[in-house]
């Protein structure tokens, strides 16, 4: 398969579903797209069975192209990501990895637009993030779950209202920003550097204000990223992690016990943001990100060098604060149901607590003047309790419910 090949079954698989996210390769399968998170099969002409070996193993080659360093990357750590770019139509971050001695290749497929916090819908409160000049804004969730695109808008807000140098390190790079008000330079992983602790180390001699790390992935690239925030630089980056609680967990997690102390007092005074995001499906089709958003005051601080307890966990926090634009995913589940975004089974699913948002949809709906229970389809039935076996039927009569 050659190249011009290879872009002809991509335009096809981008045409066979709308809003296709995703593009799999995998060996003993068709061709198969994932649209609005579900997998569905291509259909090709000329048409394409189950895949072979070396079917996806020339998808593979010709994806990389002439790069050593992600063959090498491939050949003795079996993965490597990438990203191709398909004429002026789309732009994808790759992974292709091994699996039972075959390759399989996964396309995510990215926004070529860049995004604005006005398009995206976002609360009012993340017009303050871009303003921050110093620390550290942390965006968390599982894949897919829109960090980058997050990312991408906040430095599209500071390349529209700052004229200032920003280095990003991806991997690789996703979102091509153009030089408004502020100077990018955006360095890709394998291409461009090495590692991120090695990329970051660089970026301090290079005259950064903003520096855009894509992942924290290590203890060294947190240290390095914990200096960088402390020395006059903002800094953003993301991790794998579902709320703030867990996010401070795992970066504590990262270190020894003796040195977890010195890592919270600096989290404490680093720590400008944390973001976390939830994707779920809307009524009508599409997603929607859920947001837990959580920015730092005394209160913050003191859970982060402390530990949470009772009453003072991130969640309360975010929860008492939420006049000052913060919030909780339940708070966030609530709003979209009661917008008529979101389903109340959906709600309840990627709430963080159930209880309460299962009685804040009841409200909502006790409002609309919708029926809150099933307690209407009961009715009673008199029955008379008989005296002696035989005999005649006695006493008052008693009441049951069907």
């Amino acid at each position: 398969m050659r190249r011009p090949e290879l872009d002809h079954v991509l335009n096809t698989m981008l045409d066979a579903q709308p809003e296709v996210s995703d593009l799999l390769f995998t060996v003993g399968r068709p061709l198969q797209v994932e649209s609005f998170g579900e997998l569905k099969q291509v259909v090709c002409d000329p048409p394409i069975g189950n895949l072979t070996p070396f079917q996806t193993e020339m998808v593979a080659l010709n994806l990389i192209g002439d790069n050593l360093w992600h063959i090498n990357d491939l050949l003795r750590r079996g993965s490597c990501d990438t990203a191709y770019t398909l004429a002026d139509r789309s732009r994808f971050r790759i992974s292709i990895f091994s699996q039972r001695g075959n390759y399989s290749i996964v396309l995510r497929k990215l926004n070529t637009v860049i995004p604005t916090l006005a398009s995206l819908n976002f609360p009012e409160v993340f017009k303050l993030i871009p303003r921050e000049k110093t620390g550290l804004v942390l965006v968390t969730g599982a894949t897919g779950s829109g960090k980058s695109t997050t990312l991408a808008a906040i430095l599209n807000e500071i390349n529209n209202t700052k004229p200032v140098h920003i280095i990003t390190l991806e991997d690789p790079v996703e979102f091509i920003h153009s030089h408004n008000q502020a100077t990018f330079n955006q360095r890709e992983l394998g291409s461009d550097f090495d590692s991120f602790s090695n990329g970051l180390r660089a970026a301090l001699r290079q005259a950064p204000k903003v520096i855009l790390v894509g992942e924290m992935r290590d203890r060294e690239t947190v240290k390095i990223v914990l200096s960088a925030a402390e020395t006059g630089h903002l800094v953003l980056s993301t991790l794998h992690t579902v709320d703030a609680g867990q996010t401070i967990n795992r970066i504590l997690g990262m270190f020894e016990p003796d040195e977890q102390e010195q890592i919270r007092v600096r989290l404490a005074d680093t720590i400008r943001w944390i973001i976390s995001q939830r994707l779920v499906s809307k009524i009508g089709g599409g997603r929607l990100a859920l947001l837990e958003i959580m920015g730092s005051n005394l209160r913050v601080q003191e859970a982060i060098r402390l530990g949470e307890s009772e009453g003072k966990t991130f969640y309360e926090i975010a929860e008492a604060s939420q006049p000052f634009g913060w919030r909780t995913f339940d708070f966030s589940a609530l709003e979209a149901y009661e917008q008529n975004k979101i389903t109340a089974e959906t709600a309840i699913l990627h709430c963080t607590k159930r209880g309460p948002v299962t009685r804040g949809i009841d409200m909502i709906r006790k409002a609309r003047g919708e029926t809150t229970t099933d307690i209407n389809s009961l009715h009673m039935k008199a029955v008379r309790d008989a005296g002696h076996q035989g005999g005649p039927a006695s006493g008052s009569p008693k009441i049951k419910i069907k």
